[in-house]
């Protein structure tokens, strides 16, 4: 019998009301547009046409997104050497996760539109998630709480160090 366990704090997520829904530009933009430092803002790596950052809100530690710099919504919106740098950036990332966290398995993948999970549908990023067997427990659905055990910045400098060269 299938058992199920309601995040009813999911509501506002999925029906919320989003900035980039009106035409502004995504946190991506903002932050690249801040001024502020690549260790202030998490990145960890820049190339040509992409750039790695870590996620805010991660679902493990070395949650790793990777973003154009040009604001998109979809795969088929970046020309060819986006498309490449994108694709050659997510390997690196994936490498580098794995030297930084050693990780039993990894989640990598695009979420294309709101309805998909896009939390950001104006502009595309991809998710590189280092997985452990049972690293999803019941604190997220029962108390709306998520335990990690590394800071973002302790992960960003780990993500640093460990990226290929």
């Amino acid at each position: 019998m299938l058992e199920r366990i309601w995040s009813g704090w999911r509501a506002a997520y999925v029906g919320g009301d989003r900035p980039d829904d009106h035409g502004s530009s995504s946190p991506f933009t903002q932050l690249l547009e801040s001024g502020a430092s690549d260790e202030d803002t998490h990145i960890v790596h820049r190339s040509r046409h992409v750039f790695a950052i870590m996620n805010l809100f991660p679902y493990s530690s070395g949650h790793l997104l990777v973003v154009p710099y040009r604001e998109v919504p979809d795969l088929s919106d970046l020309d060819a050497d986006e498309t490449t740098d994108l694709w050659t950036t997510v390997t690196a990332g994936v490498a580098a996760v794995r030297a930084a966290y050693s990780p039993q398995g990894l989640n990598v993948g695009l979420n294309l539109g709101r309805p998909a999970g896009g939390s950001i549908p104006s502009h595309l990023h991809a998710h590189v998630v280092p997985r452990w067997t049972g690293d999803s427990n019941f604190m997220s659905s029962v108390a709306n709480t998520q335990t990690l055990p590394e800071a973002l910045d302790a992960s960003a400098a780990r993500i640093r160090a460990a990226w290929p060269a």
